[in-house]
């Protein structure tokens, strides 16, 4: 169980303050978190270990159709949202899903759910492979009894709105990859998928690189498109047949909405991806990309991926400039893609880029016109429930967190104060790497990021391999390889103990722990599908 601070003054519906205020139907998992066997009405494994659950079964599989029942032209467009809805036989208590490869620009996500409630349709989950603060709005549509919970990323607002135990349902957070695992193993069964095209033609082939709201990947759209039951296309880019490249098949495809804009150009991108200018994260960056060249992982023919933060791109940057000293080549970086990526690509410094996630303009004119600028989907990628994937082919991969504990677990989804504010995006399934580096400042805002133990684990300890922080690099012993190859390094290598100990001297002492009570709102899902954490209600009076 979490040491964070927990009220047993607040139970949820049905719950009783038996068994020490906690509620019932909670089990330790491998990791001793508290976590629910059940979830939103469904049996839920708990985490058993890394690489200790093995899928049973068959994929799941949507129903046959009949060419039969679909236009001999090709031409499936419909008025409106509305109209595709009651085609679709839209009912109570269904799952409608959506994508966020428009990111904090996207009008089609909320758009689809007011279509549904202007059907008077109640109780919906929301399946969004992540939100952003530009889907506030399905906080009124959860007030009006609209959408019943959310099973997706909860960044800002609506992880605010679920912290305070707002939701009726548990939210439940999957890696892209978990999401991929989830659609596939039949764990969610989407009635309705909503697919934003940047262009598409009338028979719902789509493509995200080109048009006025280009946005690059449509991968995140991939698994619903293949899987739901019904799939809804909505472009503001209409082309004639046939709308090539595809990335996206009209196949699969029942219907086809025209609307006059599926998302703000200023807003599709990150609009963050920049490098850090802070002097201390510069020198985190810069450390790092030495750390890859002095453990030989630097080498020809290797691959690494990098986030989209502030000191991400700027590992970038150094690692550029010790590629081109030493002429090394990269045969393949993953992406998440930036201009600092595509940079790369121009100069000659790696072969391919794998793009999961078009990050920036230069990423979206890369991908739409280099052939070695590669759109890939979480099942290539990231599905830990299939015959291997990428994410465990990369040499070295550097990520953030909002947390680490002295066990080296990490916690990207809530901060310090419990509250739940992040989704998890690839992260976990980057853990995979041959090298995991978190590259995080000791501290923000005079608290320490490094503590005894996380408030929630995103991901396990013994898949995290390096901590790189202003004040230290902290090597996980078990990697002894690692440590050896560095030994005489002149990098600052030092125990996580020691670092830790340091930052709290600095910042006064041990950060506060997170006070929350004993009623779950959220789940933490890991990549086999396997609950890895709860996210507790925080108590307001904390």
């Amino acid at each position: 169980m979490s040491r964070a601070t927990r009220s047993s003054e607040t139970h949820g519906p049905g719950m009783s303050a038996g068994d020490g205020g906690r509620p019932p139907g909670l089990v330790d998992n491998a990791l001793g978190r508290r976590v629910p066997t059940e979830v939103n009405g469904q049996p839920a494994v708990p985490f058993g270990g890394v690489n200790g659950h093995r899928p049973a079964g068959r994929k799941h599989a949507p129903p046959i159709r009949s060419c039969a029942d679909y236009p001999a032209s090709g031409d499936k467009r419909v008025d409106s949202l509305q109209e595709a809805f009651r085609r679709c036989g839209l009912a109570d208590g269904m799952v409608i899903s959506s994508h966020h490869h428009l990111r904090d620009g996207d009008r089609v996500g909320v758009m689809a759910l007011e279509a549904a409630a202007d059907l008077g349709v109640k109780d919906l989950m929301w399946f969004p492979s992540a939100s952003f603060p530009c889907h506030a709005g399905v906080i009124d549509l959860m007030e009006a009894g609209v959408v019943h919970h959310i099973e997706g990323s909860l960044n800002g607002p609506l992880g605010d709105y679920c912290s305070r135990g707002k939701m009726r349902g548990l939210g439940v957070l999957r890696s892209h990859g978990g999401r991929w695992q989830a659609i596939q193993d039949g764990e969610v069964r989407i009635d309705v998928a909503i697919i934003a095209a940047p262009t598409a033609d009338a028979f719902g082939n789509c493509d995200g690189s080109h048009g006025p709201s280009a946005c690059g990947s449509l991968g995140f759209a991939l698994a619903d498109s293949l899987y739901a039951e019904h799939v809804i296309v909505v472009t503001d880019n209409l082309v004639p047949f046939p709308c090539i490249p595809w990335q996206i098949q009209g196949n699969h495809v029942d219907y086809v909405v025209e609307v006059d804009s599926i998302g703000d150009p200023a807003k599709i991108v990150s609009g963050t991806t920049r490098i850090t200018r802070s002097p201390e994260r510069l020198m985190i960056a810069r450390n790092v990309a030495r750390l890859l060249e002095q453990a030989g992982i630097m080498r020809d023919g290797f691959s690494f991926q990098a986030g989209a933060g502030g000191i991400a791109l700027a590992f970038v940057h150094y690692l550029a400039e010790l590629m081109r000293e030493a002429g090394v080549k990269a045969r393949f970086v993953r992406g998440g893609s930036t201009q600092y990526l595509v940079e790369l690509l121009q100069q000659g410094l790696t072969d391919y880029i794998l793009d999961g996630q078009t990050f920036d303009l230069e990423g979206v004119r890369s991908i739409a016109s280099d052939p070695r600028h590669v759109a890939t989907s979480p099942f290539t990628s990231y599905n830990f429930h299939g015959k291997g994937n990428f994410a465990s082919m990369v040499d070295a991969v550097v990520l953030g967190a909002t947390e680490v504990d002295i066990h080296f677990n990490a916690n990207v989804n809530t901060h310090s104060d419990g509250r739940l504010l992040h989704g998890i995006g690839g992260w976990q399934n980057c853990l995979a790497s041959s090298c995991a580096i978190l590259a995080v400042p000791s501290f923000r805002d005079r608290i320490p990021v490094i503590k005894d133990e996380v408030t929630t684990v995103t991901g396990p300890g013994e898949l995290i391999d390096v901590v790189a922080t202003e004040r230290g690099i902290a090597i996980n012993p078990r990697r002894e390889d690692l440590l050896e190859a560095l030994r005489g390094s002149d990098l600052p290598i030092r125990p996580i103990e020691e670092i830790q100990q340091e930052v709290e001297g600095m910042c006064g002492g041990k950060p506060r722990e997170a006070e929350v009570t004993d009623t779950p709102v959220a789940v933490i899902k890991w990549v086999d599908g396997t609950v890895i954490d709860t996210v507790w209600q925080i108590a307001e009076d904390g």
